[in-house]
């Protein structure tokens, strides 16, 4: 059963203004692997499309990031669908990605579901397509990918787990939900200290299909631009 609980504490977020706490070991402009920086400019253009009141909602976890910065807290992000297999994988990456980038040593990623299943192969594709190292995983029913995104910076260990998992943060986070479906299931998700919503529409309509490969990668580039968008935010909320 998907644990929620009735909302008891709503928090506010504030307009950030200062610099990076000390001690957070924030470093500007650490490069991703060769592939992706070379992607970045693509991906960058795409926020050209992102319609303004869309951009106010993600400029919300740009304030998260840069609240949690001037606190010398960490930002742990867990972005949350229904089966944690598709759109909720592509975010926690790209989120991590443009963290190291943008030097935000204070930014952990997540991610999770309502239920686990896998992390889809078409979507571990679309990713390795783009630029992303992710070596084949050992079979299984539910495999774990190591996911690399810069040679500076620790892989992302990337398989489908409820978002309540262990391995996921239990209180003390941004609950990030990506998909309209556990959104509705779950308006306040347990143990979050706060929660925003940016469903994405999901690939796997497409699944068998000759626009299948096409849908994928547009997904992702979509989720790569607005993650850009969020960490590019965030510096500039912190002060640098």
């Amino acid at each position: 059963m998907t644990r929620c609980i009735i909302p008891i504490l709503v928090l506010f977020l504030t307009p950030i203004i200062g610099t990076i706490a000390v001690g957070q070991q924030e470093t500007p402009n650490s490069p991703l692997l060769p592939a992706l920086e070379r992607a970045v400019q693509d991906i960058s253009k795409k926020l050209d499309r992102t319609p303004a009141e869309r951009k106010e909602t993600l400029r919300g976890i740009a304030e998260y990031i840069a609240e949690k910065a001037r606190a010398g807290e960490k930002a742990k992000l867990t972005f949350i669908c229904t089966h944690n297999s598709r759109r909720s994988h592509m975010s926690q990456i790209w989120a991590q990605a443009f963290a190291h980038r943008a030097g935000f040593g204070h930014v952990e990623t997540f991610s999770g579901g309502t239920e686990a299943t896998v992390f889809n192969p078409r979507a571990v594709k679309a990713l390795r397509d783009i630029g992303f190292s992710i070596p084949a995983p050992e079979e299984s029913g539910n495999p774990h990918y190591s996911v690399q995104y810069a040679e500076s910076a620790p892989a992302v260990e990337a398989f489908s787990k409820k978002y309540s998992d262990e391995f996921n943060p239990q209180e003390g986070f941004l609950a990030v939900m990506t998909c309209s479906d556990a959104d509705e299931a779950c308006p306040v998700v347990f143990g979050a200290e706060a929660r925003i919503s940016i469903p994405y529409e999901d690939p796997k309509k497409y699944d068998g299909t000759d626009r299948e490969e096409r849908a994928y990668a547009e997904r992702s580039m979509q989720i790569a631009a607005e993650m850009y968008y969020v960490l590019s935010e965030a510096r500039k909320l912190a002060g640098e």
